[in-house]
């Protein structure tokens, strides 16, 4: 029964994989113009860096998952390569979108002061009909659930942990899966024990929901901070690509897994590729206006540079010789912000410069926790050898005080 059903599968792949392949060639042609066109436009008007380094990483999301799906889809053998790249560029990309969400309001310390205020709007808030609960107060995961609100700066503190610890995750095992792929056991679309593919899907999906959650908390505590730039389609738009390629891969998996589809790799990553091909010209359309670089079009503040050269030459005139003096004046006017190699520059090393002071921040803020703890242990283990010592102390005490007793009394 396998041999005639995997004979006639090939046989439809085999037949499929060219169409396939120049359908999704015509929606990555589409998704790579419009997505390089609307990214030129950000770097030449690049008037706003704070906001449009994280903008034009968010962007550059289309052409990185169109350019390596189109790879695979064409060469299955490097499906695994280009999922490690578009797994790493996710995570980059969900930093840079709440990067650019906090610098649309004017950069990480107005967004401290703003939660801030805020918080204690909540607070002082007059409840009518309930009172007040001293737990509404107090810093807990509860509030965070609940009330974000009223955290203050720690809602921003676990929110950016949320963002940066996703980058982590999202970039170690994608390196972890390409070792156990190598080693044999990593067992890609196979929900098996014995391989590594349902335990790194379970770290990643746990990991993927908390960021995603996270950012969600902070568009419900800064909706209206942001209303100027109408931040529910910019928020549906990134979240659509993240989440909806994420769960598809994992549904396409369990559809193969049940008997649904074909339970063939070449045939699971050939079809999640071909969607995400098609869904990235979507997207690339929906950047155009979502997050488009007309905002950025107004004349920037130009600098000014004049050089004045004075020179004093003798000119005959009659006869006679005048002395006359000479005055050249040349100007130049700069536009700061408008050299694309100068935007390209920017991006790169003033925002890698910022990811990797954020990854560190987050490793030590991971690490404090398991520090205090071992410290507290060792600090347990001390106290209870020093009571034992000290317990033993007075028993010798006593035992010499009797003694010296009984001595006096025969005496």
């Amino acid at each position: 029964m396998a041999s005639p059903y995997l004979f006639l599968y090939q046989t439809t792949y085999k037949y499929l994989h060219l169409p396939a392949f120049i359908v999704a060639g015509c929606f990555v042609f589409v998704a790579l113009s419009l997505s390089l066109l609307l990214t030129f436009q950000h770097l030449r008007w690049y008037t706003n860096p704070s906001e449009q380094k994280w903008i034009v990483a968010v962007i550059f999301m289309v052409p990185v998952y169109s350019t390596e799906s189109i790879l695979s889809l064409w060469n299955a053998k490097l499906s695994l390569a280009c999922d490690i790249l578009r797994n790493c560029y996710e995570a980059l990309a969900l930093y840079a979108f709440g990067s650019y969400l906090i610098a649309c309001l004017g950069g990480e310390r107005e967004v401290i002061r703003f939660l801030e205020d805020e918080a204690e709007k909540q607070i002082n808030k007059p409840l009518l009909e309930e009172e007040k609960e001293p737990e509404s107060q107090q810093k807990t995961f509860r509030n965070f659930i609940f009330r974000p609100s009223v955290l203050g700066e720690d809602l921003f503190t676990i929110i950016k942990f949320g963002l940066v610890q996703y980058m982590i995750l999202k970039t170690l095992c994608a390196f972890l899966a390409l070792v156990l792929e190598l080693c044999g056991v990593y067992g890609d679309g196979e929900f098996k024990w014995y391989y590594g593919y349902p335990y790194i899907t379970l770290v990643l999906n746990f990991s993927q929901m908390w960021a995603l959650y996270c950012l969600v908390q902070f568009y419900n505590v800064t909706h209206r901070r942001l209303e100027p730039i109408k931040p529910l389609a910019k928020f549906i738009s990134f979240k659509a690509i993240v989440f909806a390629t994420w769960w598809q891969g994992v549904g396409i998996v369990l559809l193969c897994t049940f008997g649904v589809l074909p339970k063939e790799g070449k045939f699971q990553t050939g079809l999640q590729d071909f969607m995400i091909c098609i869904e990235m010209a979507i997207a690339a359309v929906a950047h155009i206006f979502v997050f488009s670089a007309k905002p950025y079009h107004y004349v920037p503040t130009f600098h000014v540079t004049t050089q004045e050269t004075t020179a004093m030459l003798n000119i005959e005139e009659g006869g006679k010789e005048k002395p006359t003096l000479f005055e050249k004046r040349e100007t130049e006017v700069e536009a700061p912000g408008t050299n694309i190699k100068e935007s390209v520059q920017d991006i790169v090393v003033e925002g890698g410069q910022k990811v990797v002071k954020d990854v560190v921040l987050t490793i030590n803020q991971a690490i404090e926790p398991v520090h205090e703890g071992m410290t507290k242990i060792q600090e347990t283990f001390h106290q209870m050898s020093v009571s034992g010592d000290n317990k033993d102390e007075p028993e010798m005490k006593i035992e010499e005080h009797e003694e010296s007793v009984t001595r006096e009394t025969e005496v």
